[in-house]
């Protein structure tokens, strides 16, 4: 290897280094370019609603509706802003978290006389440099082991493995495993090397994950909507040629209804939608990034949050510490023995101080913890530290006068088949270790020997004829919150399933520890399997969250609806995800736990404006359709549909702005076209009922010479209706709230009566009269208030036959 890669056990020189860093570049992960604003402006208006208001406004000025054309051109405009604006303000708070490469790496540069060992910048290495790796350090490169002593790597972020894996220099002739390979992004856990590197920055394995692209499936706010835009599209496009046929065939009116027409197919449309729903995104998203520090990359994402009613996880960090912590120690026997952890925890103490290691292995810190300082009561000797091959440490101490006393720990197999005993206490005893096992325990086995007393360093041929005392069982240590968290998830309506790479019965373990149903293990799962089952649980109808922190979860994190990432992911994860979480004080599930409350409560004002806005607008439409057919004349002038759409439109702002009862969040917010379509549908006629029922009580009230020739009085009563009609529906149809507001007014109880107020006083105006309306004789409020007293009672019977069909 060292001759393909032209380099040396000393290295190479200070030239041969500089000429590669030009041939090779610098040893830094690609980086995600940042998206220009023209582009991030032009994504915005790819939506299919976004494309028909701007279609909409064109139409409008073309028949010269210059207001609409503006009012709506510019809605559009203040929708792609916020969102653009939104989703800068994320990427540039997420660009801090870019950390995960060491800044430095050991490095050995041969000179004219020697080779050097110094610290450099790890975006200096080039392939053919030899690097030293000790304790802690990032692995900064693809590497080759050229030399090893007690090496163990964290590869976790690579391959989802909880527990260190050994690395030796020789291959093994094993070319799966890849045991003489190191890869960046891992960590050394224990033991030294010498390596030499083979591939650096855009070529080594972490990078690849950069170039698994795919273009990511529709997520849960894309398909909904979607599919709401498209049952819009279609009344649309329907509607101004019904207008203008029926118009023809029965009042032979010709293109002069045309901007009626417009006006109609506007009035259905919620103009308001991308303000609403980008306000009600962006408000949700600065909340998280404020309160629990948590960044909302693509602005949809928080909806999608709140639809979750699947949540991905994998076991180490999430649910479990990624320490071990001991949970008992028994005999041969299977009976509890203290003395067994002592033993193992002399072992610990001695291996640490005799063998010179810098610092206890989680296994080592795990038994000094639970048994105190019980090595600082024997008088150590010598100690034969833990290696792979091996895989067992000796802590050698004095016994009784004239003898040492061996402590030896490690793997049982390794362990036992030093014991002299007899085969079949060792296959009881294997299968005593396999039954703890199984519970999903990690065992070491603890013996002794007594040797005379000598001055010579003890070897690994003195680990021989040893007496069995025991096994130390241990778990992985829970998150202190992680119960709690998975309590309040259960009560948000989302199940958690745990996708990992570690051993099955670990990890049903843990499940079983945090009351969950080990069912939802997938275990020994690779980056594959894990995108696997995420796709196939969203083909199942789930809207799926997956959160993933290594390289092998990459594919599940395009995969999902929702891709989280934590703070300490690694750079194509977190470059991935749609959300990532930045707190250090809340666990990742708990903050996940927020992020969805948040999610639910901006998907409720989204669904609340929409089930007010589509089904009081399919209402007036059809009341306005049969009334153009039914009156001599055009039921309102087209501009003072557009002044009643305005009023509205205004008045639900204020939807951006409320909060949902506790209905809206304790169940998934998926907005789901055909529930949409047939609320609107009922609510919608029973709407266009109470406006033909003002119909007939103005035709009944209007009565004389002039009957339904008094077209000023007609446009001005049918105008204050819809407004009131309207403003009702804005209180009652609202998201998760019952009947009874229960508390202060909020702002869309506010927002309500301001419209009423703009209803009743707008008509008698000054502004008014130019629009064609004037002052209601007294009887006419007399009859729309017993209108609207009856439509309210049917409003209210309706929806709570509606919530009562609710799950």
């Amino acid at each position: 290897m060292l001759r393909r890669l032209d380099s040396g056990p000393r290295g190479l020189t200070g030239a041969e280094a500089q000429a590669r860093l030009v041939r090779y570049g610098e040893n830094t992960l690609p980086r995600q370019r940042t998206t220009p604003w023209p582009l991030r402006l032009a994504r915005g208006l790819r939506d299919p609603f976004t494309v028909v208001l701007l279609c909409l406004g064109l139409v409008s000025a073309a028949v010269a509706s210059w207001g609409t054309a503006a009012v709506i051109l510019a809605l559009v405009a203040v929708s792609c802003l916020l969102r653009v604006s939104g989703e800068h303000r994320a990427d540039r708070s997420l660009s801090a978290l870019r950390d995960l490469v060491a800044g430095t790496a050991t490095v050995r540069r041969r000179g004219d006389d020697d080779a050097t060992v110094r610290e450099i910048p790890v975006a200096e290495l080039v392939p053919g440099d030899v690097i030293r790796l000790g304790p802690g350090d990032l692995v900064p490169a693809d590497v080759r082991l050229l030399r090893a002593r007690g090496l163990t790597v964290h590869q976790a972020a690579l391959t989802g493995e909880s527990a260190p894996v050994a690395k030796e220099a020789a291959d093994g002739g094993d070319p799966v495993a890849d045991l003489h390979l190191c890869f960046q992004g891992s960590g050394v856990a224990t033991g030294s090397a010498t390596a030499v590197v083979l591939a650096t920055g855009p070529r080594t394995r972490l990078a690849a994950a950069h170039g698994t692209t795919r273009r990511r499936e529709p997520s849960a706010f894309d398909r909904s909507v979607h599919g709401i835009s498209w049952v819009l599209i279609r009344f649309m496009l329907l509607t101004p040629p019904l207008v203008l046929i029926a118009n023809a065939a029965l009042r032979g009116r010709g293109l002069e209804t045309l901007p009626f027409a417009v006006a109609v197919a506007v009035g259905l449309t919620p103009e308001m939608l991308p303000v609403i729903v980008t306000t009600c995104l962006a408000r949700g998203a600065a909340l998280l990034a404020r309160t629990h520090a948590v960044i909302v990359r693509r602005l949809p994402a928080l909806h999608d949050l709140g639809a979750v009613d699947v949540l991905c996880v994998d076991k180490t960090g999430t649910l479990t510490q990624d320490r071990p912590v001991v949970v008992r120690a028994f005999d041969a026997t299977g009976r509890d023995d203290p003395d067994v952890l002592r033993r193992a925890a002399v072992n610990a103490w001695w291996t640490l101080q005799l063998a010179e290691l810098p610092s206890p292995d989680a296994l080592d810190e795990a038994l000094l913890e639970a048994a105190g300082p019980a090595g600082e009561e024997e008088d150590g000797v010598d100690a034969v530290p833990f290696d792979p091959v091996r895989r067992i440490s000796t802590a050698v101490v004095r016994g009784t006068p004239g003898t040492h006393t061996l402590v030896v720990k490690g793997a049982v197999e390794d362990v036992l088949e030093r014991c002299a005993q007899d085969p079949a206490e060792g296959a009881r005893l294997r299968a005593l270790a396999a039954r703890e096992a199984d519970s999903g325990l990690r065992l070491l086995a603890v013996a002794t020997a007594e040797r005379p007393a000598r001055t010579r360093a003890y070897t690994p041929a003195d680990e021989r004829g040893l007496t069995f005392r025991g096994f130390v069982a241990f778990r992985d240590a829970l998150a202190p919150t992680a119960a709690e968290a998975l309590r309040e998830l259960a009560a948000l309506g989302v199940t958690v399933k745990i996708l990992t790479g570690d051993h099955p019965a670990t990890a049903a373990r843990v499940c079983r520890d945090l009351g969950l149903d080990p069912a939802a293990v997938h275990a020994r799962c690779t980056p594959e399997d894990k995108a696997r089952l995420v796709t196939e649980l969203r083909a199942a109808g789930h809207t799926v969250g997956f959160l993933g922190d290594g390289v092998n979860d990459v594919p599940a994190l395009r995969a999902a609806d929702v891709g989280i990432a934590p703070r300490g992911a690694v750079d194509v994860a977190r470059e991935t995800a749609d959300v990532v979480l930045t707190g250090r004080d809340d666990t990742d599930l708990t903050a996940i736990g927020h992020a969805i409350t948040t999610g639910r409560h901006s998907s409720g004002n989204i669904a609340s404006y929409l089930r007010v806005t589509l089904s009081s607008n399919l209402g007036n439409v059809l009341a306005m359709l049969a009334a153009g057919l039914l009156l001599p004349f055009l039921p309102m002038f087209p501009a003072q549909v557009l002044v009643q759409n305005l009023c509205f439109d205004t008045a639900q702002l204020a939807f951006a702005h409320d909060r949902p009862g506790a209905a809206a969040l304790r169940r998934p917010a998926v907005l789901r076209p055909r529930a949409f379509l047939r609320f609107i549908t009922g609510f919608g006629v029973l709407n266009a009922v109470a406006d033909l029922a003002t119909f007939g009580v103005l035709a009944l009230a209007l009565r004389g010479p002039d009957a339904l020739d008094d077209r000023t009085v007609f446009h001005s009563a049918w105008f204050t209706e819809n407004l009131l009609t309207q403003a009702l529906v804005m209180v009652l149809l609202r998201t998760g709230r019952g009947l009874a507001e229960g508390r202060a007014p909020g702002p869309v109880v506010r927002a309500a009566a301001l419209l009423a107020v703009a209803g009743l006083l707008l008509p008698p105006s000054p502004l008014g009269g130019a629009l064609g309306m004037t002052a209601l004789p007294l009887a006419s409020y007399l009859l729309l208030a017993a209108v609207l007293a009856l439509y309210a009672l049917a409003l209210t019977a309706l929806r709570v036959r509606y919530d009562g069909r609710q799950p």
